[in-house]
This record gives structure tokens, C-alpha cells and sequence, in this order.
């Protein structure tokens, strides 16, 4: 597998759970731990070599694996996905929404055809997948665990209001939906990575990723691991107690750094 759990064996036994954007980066890194401590896992991904790719690597460790291609943005997309596990499966117990994408660009660079596009990734697209799965799988359960996976947006998210404004709707979703599903046996969290080693950060580039380094307290990047623990954490019937809750998972900056380059304001005339 390459990689050692910190969690029980068989924690996730006869468990199902949704991982999307599963093929790649943190979500194959999730996909992988619950599929190793007994969930069946399907994952989902807008390319279908990403799908391909992902249950490749999966299929390493053994199980119940399924996935397709998905675009999270599409009501028709994710319901005939969640249809799909409920058909070959019979339940989903836990929904990992984790596909997303973004692209840095200063607020005045950046069109408003290109804020949608983000938005409609990052906001609207984990709204209609969660709202797929629960209304077909997990309120007529009476049960079932949805993580949300964010950024880090304690301090704002300059370089990138797109999805910084797109992941804090999510962060006031997940308490919304915490509140109204509380009694429906659902809970719903949310974590914050911050710069994290993956697929996903590999586009911004080695002098993007050294200034995130030197403005992380602990002077690292994170790793796929170190979120996709935190992911099993909030997923775990264990933790029933823990609903509404967003962990930040970045080394300490969203408490200190420089997050910005600020120069000096012109003299006024």
C-alpha cells in the first residue's frame, strides 16, 4: 500500500462511501485509507482517465471498487452517480467532496466568466452532490457522514478570491446543513488544507510553493496523508459527537505569514 494507517482495521467494515475526485491527489490518498480499513469506494472524476488512473491504483489493495466520470456541477451527473453506487452497492454512508479547481489570478486580472467557472466548481458543485446523496441515500437512511474538503480561508485567500469566496460558502454550508440534518443522523464537517504536496498544487509552481513554505509556521508543505487522516477522522462513526467543525490542516498559517505581497501605497498627488 505505501502507507500505514493510524486507524483500527476494519473501521469502514461494510461501509460505502462517495469520493470525488477521487483519482487523484487527496482524494485518491482518502479513497485509498477507507478502501484499506473496509469500505467499499467509488470515485468520481470530470476526466475519465483520472477515473481510470485512480481505480488502478486502488485496485492494489483489494475490495469493493467502482467510478465513473462526474461533473459535480450537473444535477443529472450527480444523481445517476449516486444511483449508480446505490444500484451496485445498496447504501452510501459516508460522501467525501473533495473535486474542485481553481486557478491563481490578482481579483483585477480576473474576468467574471472565470469567477463563475470557479464558483460554480468549488460552491455549486459540492452543493449538488451533497444534495444528490442525501436526498436519495442518506435522509431516507437516517444516517451517514459528509466531509467537506476546503482550503485554508481563515484570513481571506489573496491571489485567488474565486475560490476563496467559493470554499467559505461551503465552510457556512457545512454549518447550515450540520444544524438542519442533525436529527436525520447525518453529520457533516469540513477541513482546511493548506499548501499540501499534490496533483493539485503542482500547476502553481516551484517559486508559488516556496513562498507558501517559508509563510507555514512549521516551514513545510503538507502532505496527501496528513489530510487524508483528518478525512477518516470526520468520517468515523467514532467521532458521532463532531458535526458542524472545519480542522485546518496547514502547519500553522492560517495563524501567521505573510500571505501577500503588500508595496508601499503611491503618494497622493
Amino acid at each position: 500500500m505505501g502507507f500505514q494507517s493510524i486507524f483500527r482495521d476494519g473501521l469502514f467494515d461494510g461501509q460505502v462511501a462517495i469520493v470525488t475526485g477521487g483519482g487523484t491527489g487527496i482524494g485518491l490518498a482518502v479513497a485509498r485509507e477507507l478502501l484499506s480499513l473496509g469500505a467499499a469506494v467509488a470515485i468520481g472524476s470530470r476526466k475519465a482517465e483520472n477515473v481510470k488512473a485512480g481505480l488502478e491504483a486502488l485496485s492494489v489493495a483489494g475490495g469493493k471498487t467502482c467510478g465513473r466520470e462526474l461533473d459535480i456541477r450537473e444535477p443529472e451527473s450527480c444523481g445517476a452517480f449516486v444511483d449508480e453506487v446505490l444500484q451496485r452497492f445498496g447504501k452510501v454512508d459516508v460522501l467525501v467532496n473533495n473535486a474542485g479547481g481553481q486557478f491563481p489570478s490578482p481579483a483585477q486580472g480576473l474576468s467574471p466568466r472565470g469567477f463563475e467557472a470557479v464558483v460554480r466548481n468549488n460552491l455549486i458543485g459540492p452543493f449538488t452532490m451533497t444534495h444528490a446523496t442525501a436526498n436519495r441515500a442518506m435522509i431516507p437512511a437516517r444516517r451517514g457522514r459528509i466531509v467537506n474538503v476546503i482550503a485554508d480561508i481563515a484570513r481571506g485567500f489573496p491571489g485567488m478570491v474565486h475560490t476563496g469566496a467559493a470554499r467559505a460558502g461551503v465552510d457556512n454550508m457545512t454549518k447550515t446543513l450540520a444544524v438542519e440534518w442533525a436529527s436525520l443522523g447525518i453529520r457533516v464537517n469540513a477541513c482546511a488544507p493548506g499548501t499540501i504536496r499534490s496533483s493539485g498544487t503542482s500547476q502553481y509552481g516551484d517559486d508559488t510553493l516556496e513562498f507558501a513554505r517559508r509563510a507555514t509556521p512549521l516551514k513545510r508543505l503538507g502532505t496527501v496523508e496528513e489530510v487524508s487522516r483528518v478525512v477518516l477522522f470526520l468520517c468515523s462513526d467514532q467521532n458521532d459527537y463532531v458535526t458542524g467543525s472545519t480542522y485546518y490542516i496547514d502547519g500553522g498559517s492560517s495563524l501567521w505569514g505573510d500571505l501577500w505581497p503588500i508595496e508601499e501605497p503611491s503618494p497622493q498627488s
